[in-house]
C-alpha cells in the first residue's frame, strides 16, 4: 500500500476527497451531501431579510435561549441532586431558574407556534420545519410533566396521583409509571430532553436551510431571491400613469 503525500501545489486547501479519482468515496459522498443540503452560507449568513425584524420572529430565538437556560440549571441540578435544590439556598435559587426558564420557555414557544401557525410557516417547501416545531413541543410538554413529577416534594405526589388514574386508563400504565420517582427522573433528565434537542437541532438546520417563512405580502420566490414568474406587478399608480 501507497500512500501520496506530494502536496497539491494548485488548490493548497483542497482535500483527498476532491480529486476526481477519489470521488466514490462514501465520505467524499457523504461531505458533498451535506454541504449542498446545508450550505455554509446558509447556516451561518450574514444578512436576513427585513422583514425578520418584526416583533413575532423574536420569540424563535428567545425559545432557542430559554431552552439553553433550562439546560445549564438542568445540568447543576443533577450533578448536587434533590436534596441540594430543597434544603441549600443555593440549591432553591438555581431550582427557581430552571422552573421559570421553563415557563419562558413554553410561553415563546407558544406564541411562537401560534404565530408561524396564522402565517401558515408550512409555505415554500416548510412542511418538515413546521412538523419538527410541533413534535419539539408536543415532546417538550412530556419532559416538564415529568420534571414535576421529579421535584420530589407534595406537589409532584399530588400530581402523580392524579395523573397514574388517567394513564393507566390508556393502557401505558404498565410502561409508564409516573409514580416511580426513578423511571421519571432518567426520562427527564436523559430521554426527553435529548429527543428535544435533537428536534430543536434539526428544526434549526430546516429554518437554516429553506430560509425564514416570509409575511404573506411577500412573494416566496422574492424572499428566496429568485425572481417571481410571469410579468411584473403594478400598482393602481402606475396602472393610471
Amino acid at each position: 500500500m501507497t500512500i501520496d503525500t506530494t502536496p497539491d501545489k494548485t488548490a493548497p486547501d483542497s482535500v483527498a476527497a476532491d480529486r476526481p479519482e477519489d470521488a466514490d468515496q462514501w465520505t467524499a459522498k457523504l461531505r458533498h451531501a451535506a454541504v449542498e443540503a446545508l450550505p455554509p452560507e446558509r447556516l451561518l449568513p450574514d444578512r436576513q431579510p427585513a422583514y425578520v425584524a418584526s416583533w413575532i420572529y423574536v420569540f424563535g430565538v428567545l425559545t432557542l435561549a430559554a431552552l439553553a437556560v433550562v439546560i445549564l440549571t438542568g445540568v447543576v441540578l443533577a450533578i448536587f441532586g434533590p436534596s441540594w435544590w430543597h434544603e441549600s439556598s443555593t440549591g432553591l435559587f438555581v431550582n427557581s431558574l430552571h422552573l421559570w426558564s421553563v415557563e419562558v420557555f413554553f410561553f415563546s414557544m407558544v406564541v411562537h407556534l401560534w404565530g408561524k401557525f396564522f402565517m401558515a410557516a408550512w409555505r415554500g417547501r416548510r412542511r418538515a420545519t413546521w412538523i419538527t416545531g410541533v413534535v419539539a413541543f408536543v415532546i417538550s410538554v412530556g419532559a416538564a410533566f415529568t420534571g414535576y413529577l421529579a421535584q420530589q416534594n407534595f406537589d409532584s405526589q399530588w400530581i402523580s396521583t392524579q395523573a397514574k388514574d388517567g394513564i393507566n386508563a390508556t393502557g401505558a400504565g404498565a410502561i409508564f409509571n409516573v409514580t416511580n420517582f426513578g423511571q421519571m427522573l432518567m426520562w427527564h433528565i436523559m430521554l426527553l430532553p435529548l429527543v428535544v434537542v435533537l428536534l430543536v437541532g434539526l428544526h434549526v438546520l430546516l429554518v437554516r436551510r429553506r430560509g425564514v417563512v416570509p409575511p404573506f405580502a411577500i412573494p416566496l420566490e422574492s424572499a428566496a431571491g429568485v425572481e417571481p414568474a410571469g410579468p411584473p406587478r403594478t400598482t393602481p399608480n402606475q396602472e393610471q400613469s
